[in-house]
């Protein structure tokens, strides 16, 4: 091996990019052959929301690869009053014990950010949310790869959650764009559906399918042929879409 080989393959190791973390199976057929087993523990990813499911999307992910240890969601001050809170109740109806869920509430991004990477370096947790809306400047392809370094130490997956945003250039492992699907039936609205699009895939293919959640099984699965009128319900007591703010 050369000089530089021996440099790169050691800078690899030191990044944590030689890991071979446990894969967790969604239930979906096609969503879990695409990401080669499921998806990675111990790493990052990203959800983007085209609409509110995206948010009863992002805790369905946490719900899986957590397993029976608690999930952190960490949360602005402001995005709060935008984007509405989560409720026990709903996260109940999702299939989620909300006795196992931790809210945490920061003033800005930056301590967003900062509480979301402290909080990694706790294995008694099984995944952290941080809840991050627009483009604050903090939220870099450093500060993203601070994360996935985190998650790597202690096996905590780590979840960036992200309304009102864009793609932008990150270290995460996979990256979705959420929005709500037709019911199935329009009289029931107990199965929710995610338009879920797997635009980014460090380890493998993309690819977009209708996946929905089984509440009472904690996985998600293929759908059939949707209804044409119904939506799914929005997550939690969250609005059908992100509100404006004033300007």
């Amino acid at each position: 091996m050369s000089t530089n080989a021996a440099r790169l393959s050691g800078l690899a190791s030191l990044l944590g990019e030689h890991r071979s973390f446990a894969r967790v199976p969604l239930g979906h057929a096609q969503a879990d052959r695409t990401l080669t087993g499921g998806l990675m523990r111990g790493t990052l990813h990203e959800v983007f929301a085209g609409d509110a499911s995206a948010f009863g999307f992002a805790a369905a992910l946490a719900r899986c690869v957590a397993g029976a240890r608690r999930v952190l969601w960490v949360v602005q001050d402001f995005s709060v009053i935008e984007h509405g809170a989560v409720s026990p109740t709903g996260l109940a109806e999702f299939g989620l014990d909300p006795s196992r869920l931790l809210l945490l509430r920061a003033a800005n991004a930056e301590d967003a950010l900062r509480a979301g990477a402290d909080a990694l370096t706790c294995a008694a947790l099984g995944a952290v949310i941080v809840e991050i809306p627009g483009h604050p400047k903090v939220l870099d392809l450093v500060a993203s790869r601070r994360l996935v370094l985190g998650a790597q130490q202690k096996h905590v997956t780590a979840f960036l959650l992200r309304p009102g945003a864009q793609a932008e250039p990150s270290a995460a492992e996979t990256r979705w764009l959420i929005k709500a699907a037709p019911s199935a039936d329009k009289d029931d609205w107990g199965m929710p559906r995610f338009d879920a699009a797997l635009t980014r895939n460090r380890h493998g293919e993309t690819g977009r399918w209708v996946m929905e959640w089984c509440c009472d099984d904690g996985a998600f699965r293929a759908s059939a042929a949707a209804h044409s009128g119904a939506v799914v319900a929005a997550f939690a007591d969250r609005p059908a879409a992100p509100a404006r703010r004033a300007g």
